[in-house]
């Protein structure tokens, strides 16, 4: 009893950061690709550490495995689109699951969504019986794409769509014209640009406000581990707001590089001006974009399959966690 007392006074003194140190890691999975950079600063610059907090990362081929896996416990925090939360949660995922309490607790970005295709296709009427890919027909950004080429005067059967797995592996797949288009996420487009592809549209500018990226967790891991998910939403947003200071950019572009070594020198200057777009870049200290969500829940009531009469914004974001981390 007297040895553990005086582990606990040892603690206490020190702090809590070399208590929560000692946990395992936190098993983080994301979609491969440069808007994982404020990850890659908090791990270089010391910021999740400084919170008491490690972590694993773990890159997904899709939805489906990322979602599967967080339910299932696999993972402790998926930065996915908000979309995929909310559809597993509401029974409407692409895999008969259910996560009921799957949750959003910090925002990311605004989805950085680019439709890009072939250099054969040049515009909207170019893509009329084409083939485009997404990484799955009920979640994610496919209803984003459903969207923007209905307004653009094109439904299925005018085209056939084609699942193709998550942003990496849909980007390899155009690359190769296995398919005519795709939504990419910056800055996978600045890539497919440099040889010869097509932007035709930004969702953002299509669309308005959108939330994209978001941390998922399930609610009763969030409950039973607070001081590490707390940790982790103080690290990456104070990695977004030092990636927006200037001073910083030339370090910045050396983490990018460090991470992405095959992107050439001018496609990591230009994720560095698409990433953090004042306008359309990271959302400014990891907030999220509740009208964004709101955008996400009309595209779902739309398009998703089974219908379901879904909630307000706030029922898949628990502010709790975020607002904790941003007080201290």
């Amino acid at each position: 009893m007297l040895r553990r007392l005086r582990t606990f006074l040892a603690l206490a003194i020190l702090g809590p950061s070399l208590a929560l140190a000692a946990d395992a890691p936190l098993k983080v999975i994301v979609f491969p690709g440069g808007f994982n950079w404020p990850i890659w600063v908090a791990q270089d610059k010391g910021f999740f550490k400084d919170n008491g907090v490690a972590i694993e990362l773990t890159p997904t081929p899709s939805s489906v495995f990322q979602l599967v896996g967080l339910i299932d416990g696999k993972f402790d925090i998926a930065i996915t689109a908000i979309d995929n939360l909310i559809a597993y949660r509401e029974g409407q995922g692409e895999e008969p699951r259910l996560g009921p309490d799957l949750i959003a607790v910090m925002g990311a970005d605004h989805g950085f969504l680019k439709l890009v295709t072939v250099p054969e296709v040049k515009s909207f009427a170019d893509l009329r019986g084409k083939t485009v890919s997404v990484d799955a027909r009920t979640t994610g950004y496919a209803f984003v794409l459903f969207e923007i080429l209905d307004r653009n005067g094109l439904r299925e059967p005018d085209y056939t769509v084609e699942r193709a797995g998550g942003v990496l592996q849909r980007f390899q797949a155009l690359m190769e014209k296995k398919h005519a288009g795709t939504l990419l996420l910056s800055p996978f487009e600045v890539q497919a640009e440099a040889k010869g592809f097509h932007t035709l549209a930004v969702a953002l500018r299509v669309l308005g406000q959108y939330q994209g990226l978001v941390a998922g967790v399930r609610q009763s891991w969030a409950e039973k581990n607070r001081a590490s998910l707390v940790g982790f939403i103080r690290a990456y947003a104070k990695a977004v707001e030092w990636l927006y200071d200037p001073a910083n950019k030339d370090e910045a572009l050396a983490i990018f590089g460090k991470n992405l070594p095959n992107v050439p020198k001018e496609g990591v200057e230009a994720a560095y001006r698409v990433l953090l777009d004042p306008a359309e870049g990271f959302e400014r200290r990891a907030a999220i974009d509740l009208q964004g969500v709101q955008r996400v829940l009309e595209l779902r009531a739309k398009w998703a399959e089974p219908k379901k009469t879904l909630g307000e914004p706030s029922k898949y974001y628990d502010s709790r966690y975020y607002d904790e981390a941003l007080r201290r």
